[in-house]
């Protein structure tokens, strides 16, 4: 099987701002063809190591390799990429079609190239036959298309998005998310896309970068990312999680006995540990359900406990149950209709219930 190249290497990047660490020893292969997310919260280093790739920062230390080649100290202008902004920095005065194809003026292509190239954007963006408007006749959802053709026109080979659909209301995003990763695909283009968003990131990506005050906390795909996250910070920035701090209190040979403020749970043996190690537990909210007589036989744990609240989300319902004096337990669960009526009269607050989880969809983390 033929290995798949890189297209761009990242080794030891190191970046500070005074006394502030931007980024600290950051080293990633891009594959080639590949979609990869950088995702953190604000102040995380996301944008200023997209913006060292761009070549606008230059690292303290490191090297950005594309193609095998050390890039540090090439302009941003002669790298072969091309960058897409939240702000789509749109020539106001310029028509669309101007607005696309003004890098192919700046290299003096010919006329006829350059009508057929942009003619190939607008129809890959969806856009067939609005040349001759301006911006400000567009939507959000437009101008940010046109920007996307207008760093397309180059063919980079590699492009940067740095939050690109922050600024587009909810809708219009979700489906921006969909066409630009088709876009991706089709084109086969090399995407780093900066988000804070982690439906975002789990929706377009080939492979998730989790950052945290300038350092990778994990890279995954976004399944195993979601379904085992390697840290308290993974299992609750991207999605949502019950976490408890426990103790173990009993090794078997495929699971782990352990203490919970007087409760005990069993988990998955996926780690290394011996009787009294502090360890994290992080169930994901779907994975814990309310136990009926036809599903006792289904969950290793199983806790009564009342109802707190319940927060309607329409096709899904949340359960927070207090299952000791310290621990409420949290279930996310998809309704019908029908069981919507029936959760109003049988599970009110303060209706005892019981949960139940399987020991499998327990991911045991030390810290």
């Amino acid at each position: 099987m033929e290995k798949e190249s890189s297209a761009l290497v990242i080794q030891n990047i190191c970046k500070t701002f005074g006394e502030v660490t931007a980024v600290k020893d950051f080293g990633l292969e891009v594959k080639d063809g590949e979609f990869v997310s950088l995702l953190g919260p604000s102040g995380c280093g996301k944008t200023t190591l997209l913006r060292i790739i761009a070549g606008f920062e230059i690292p303290d230390s490191g090297e950005v390799l594309l193609d095998g080649e050390n890039i540090i100290g090439l302009q941003p202008f002669k790298r072969p990429m091309n960058m897409v902004f939240q702000r789509y920095a749109l020539f106001p005065h310029m028509t669309v079609y101007e607005n696309i194809a003004f890098s192919q003026f700046l290299k003096k292509r010919p006329k006829e190239e350059i009508e057929q190239k942009v003619k190939k954007m607008l129809e890959l963006v969806q856009l067939e036959g609005f040349e001759p408007r301006k911006p400000n006749q567009l939507s959000g959802g437009q101008c940010q298309r046109i920007a996307l053709a207008r760093a397309l026109i180059n063919e980079p080979r590699v492009l940067l998005l740095d939050e690109p659909l922050g600024a587009l209301d909810l809708k219009i995003r979700k489906q921006m998310q969909i066409e630009l990763k088709k876009i991706q695909e089709k084109l086969k283009i090399t995407f780093i896309y900066v988000t804070h968003d982690q439906e975002e990131a789990l929706v377009m990506s080939d492979r998730i970068v989790l950052m945290k005050l300038g350092e990778i906390i994990q890279v995954d795909t976004p399944k195993r990312i979601y379904n085992h996250p390697n840290s308290r910070f993974a299992a609750t920035f991207i999605g949502e999680s019950n976490i408890f701090d426990g103790e173990v209190v009993k090794v078997k040979a495929d699971h782990l006995v352990v203490g919970v403020d007087g409760l005990q749970l069993l988990a998955h043996r996926n780690i290394d540990a011996k009787v009294g190690d502090k360890i994290v537990l992080a169930i994901r909210l779907e994975k814990v359900s309310r136990v009926t007589g036809a599903s006792k036989k289904e969950y290793d744990n199983q806790f009564p406990g009342k109802i707190e609240d319940v927060v309607f989300f329409g096709a899904l319902v949340k359960y927070y149950v207090r299952i000791s004096e310290n621990i409420t337990l949290i279930a996310e669960e998809n309704i019908t209709e029908e069981e919507s009526d029936q959760d109003a009269e049988e599970n009110n607050i303060g209706t005892t219930v019981t949960l139940g989880f399987s020991r499998k969809d327990v991911n045991v983390l030390i810290e």
